[in-house]
């Protein structure tokens, strides 16, 4: 239902009808900032829209707190998806955004080195052993950050004592910067490797449709799973009717159901 009203409110604010044809245009790029999680289905959508369009989108993903930032530090964005509801929802209340639509649905995974044996019956187990290097996104900077710490505080209603050891022995190893330095990892399990980590907590989607085999995906138990709700807004910092109303229409597409049904690809649950 609040998906349904933050919709409406979209609508009502590009001041077009939910059935309305979204017409071909020559005009400047818009600019989407979101999170970089989110960069393989966004990809993708927008690939589509500008085909059936012809309106052309600049996307430039990054973790979601600092893509904020940007935006409050006056950078020109038209619409931001965030990896959050909390990001999108203040910039809402700073009278720089919209109303709040869900776009999608994520939760949290831990990835984990074979060799680490890592299962949902046993993952506690595992992320608690000393010889387990912990790596999550930057908490602040990037929401998988602030999940994997949510994660991690739940943990002592299985095991007292075991939020402060698993908060005490996890590394932040990405989400830090917009632009991280390229890596020459291949795979997901290099990568880890790379930034000395034998597990990494992260979102269970992906920015590929195809697995990684290079890694375990593990399902966190219901007693420790998290949810992330994905969050997006028209950005208003511009005061440009004509692009909030371009900016709509393009938030209107990616939650149409033609959009939607991209998500359980890359892994995202459908708002």
């Amino acid at each position: 239902m609040a998906a349904r009203i933050a919709s409406l409110a979209l609508l009502a604010l590009v001041g077009i009808a939910p059935n309305t044809a979204i017409a071909e245009t020559t005009e400047p790029a818009l600019v989407v900032y979101a999170a970089g999680s989110a960069t393989g289905v966004l990809g993708a959508m927008l690939k589509r829209f500008e085909v059936e369009t012809g309106q052309r989108v600049d996307l430039q993903t990054g973790p979601a707190g600092l893509m904020r930032k940007r935006i409050e530090a006056g950078e020109r964005a038209d619409l931001f998806v965030s990896a959050n509801m909390a990001h999108p929802q203040s910039l809402h209340a700073q009278g720089k955004a919209s109303a709040v639509a869900i776009f999608a649905r994520n939760r949290l995974c831990v990835y984990a080195l074979p060799a680490v044996g890592m299962t949902s019956a046993n993952v506690l187990d595992r992320l608690l052993d000393p010889k387990v290097r912990i790596g999550t996104s930057t908490p602040g900077a990037d929401p998988g950050g602030d999940y994997a710490q949510e994660m991690f505080g739940k943990a002592d209603h299985i095991r007292p004592g075991a939020t402060s050891m698993l908060k005490a022995k996890a590394k932040a190893v990405v989400g830090a910067t917009v632009n991280p330095a390229p890596s020459k990892a291949a795979t997901q399990a290099e990568a880890m490797l790379e930034r000395g980590t034998d597990v990494s907590v992260g979102y269970c989607s992906s920015r590929k449709t195809a697995p990684d085999p290079s890694v375990d995906k593990v399902e966190l138990p219901p007693e420790l799973a998290v949810k992330a709700d994905y969050g997006m807004v028209l950005v208003t910092t511009a005061h440009d009717p004509a692009r909030e109303a371009a900016a709509g229409k393009l938030a209107l597409y990616l939650l149409s159901p033609e959009s939607q049904s991209l998500l359980a690809a890359y892994g995202f649950g459908a708002r």
